[in-house]
């Protein structure tokens, strides 16, 4: 399940609930779609701020109207003890994988992120993917760390930060890891932005938050990589500049995605679980504007 498109929905709140009817919506858009992979409480899926019976409840939802595309879950939190109930919880509801990231309030050290995981995975009978995400989680993975880890029982792929948009140093970055970790070990990129000059470079998989919302138009994307048409995956990513600029201008993705997804009433507004707001104002009014040049429905 490490390759293609794996999608990254949003998991919609309303009046502090799960927006279940919109969450069952998003997933089948995805399902529509035929994507390879769906992943549910990753970043965009604000996993952070829900309680385990909430998490739970995302992933047996997840799995129960995926139909027989795979689904990873999210299980990430600050204690291990939270992360184990989590895997636990994903493995009862049928999940496919799990994704862990090394949540901290304390900065780890290195000893202590390949302790999670060396535990974490001696506990699971399923795949995991190794969320490399430093942006939120504070945590600079060396490539070493990733390649010990790789060596772990049911570690499957690696979840990678952006790759450096010159295609030389991104297929130099890429081979530098591929080197480290054994061959049934997947690469997988994340930065929507850079993630044609990632699949180009190497990456078998795209973890997509554009492709949560609109697999279509990733699904294209990811498609003319696998076929070796470099230009063609430029050229659609290329495309989507005015969006990629947008996440970068407003702290990331996931502001932008529920603006878009509540502006085409996929999902109810707010969506996000307070204090978070999807994008207002102006830059509201700009993001309506580039859905419809984008003609991104």
């Amino acid at each position: 399940m490490f390759v293609g498109l794996s999608a990254f929905p949003l998991t919609p709140m309303y009046e502090d609930s799960i927006d279940e009817k919109a969450f069952i919506g998003l997933i089948q858009r995805l399902v529509n779609a035929e994507v390879d992979s769906i992943g549910v409480l990753g970043s965009t899926g604000n996993y952070a701020y829900f309680t385990r019976e909430e998490r739970k409840r995302v992933a047996q939802i997840a799995v129960q109207h995926a139909e027989k595309i795979p689904i990873m879950v999210g299980i990430s939190a600050l204690n291990l003890r939270d992360v184990l109930q989590n895997a636990e919880d994903a493995q009862i509801a049928g999940a496919n994988a799990v994704l862990l990231a090394p949540m901290s309030y304390q900065k780890l050290t290195e000893i202590e992120v390949y302790k999670l995981y060396e535990v974490v995975t001696s506990k699971l009978s399923i795949p995991l993917c190794v969320y490399d995400n430093p942006g939120t989680t504070h945590f600079n993975f060396s490539d070493e760390l990733h390649g010990r880890i790789a060596q772990l029982p049911n570690v499957r792929s690696i979840k990678i930060p952006g790759v450096p948009m010159e295609p030389q140093a991104a297929l130099d970055r890429v081979n530098r890891l591929r080197a480290l970790i054994p061959e049934h070990v997947s690469i997988g990129i994340s930065g929507d932005s850079c993630a044609a000059t990632g699949l180009n470079a190497g990456c078998e998989v795209w973890y997509s938050v554009i492709g949560g919302l609109y697999p279509e138009v990733a699904k294209s994307l990811t498609t003319a990589a696998q076929k070796g048409d470099i230009n063609e995956a430029l050229r659609l990513s290329k495309r989507l500049d005015p969006m990629w600029e947008l996440f970068q201008r407003n702290g990331g993705s996931l502001r932008v995605v529920a603006a878009a997804a509540e502006i085409q009433t996929l999902v109810k507004s707010p969506c996000l679980p307070l204090p978070i707001r999807a994008l207002e104002g102006d830059a509201r009014k700009e993001l309506a504007t580039l859905l419809e040049s984008l003609e991104l429905s």
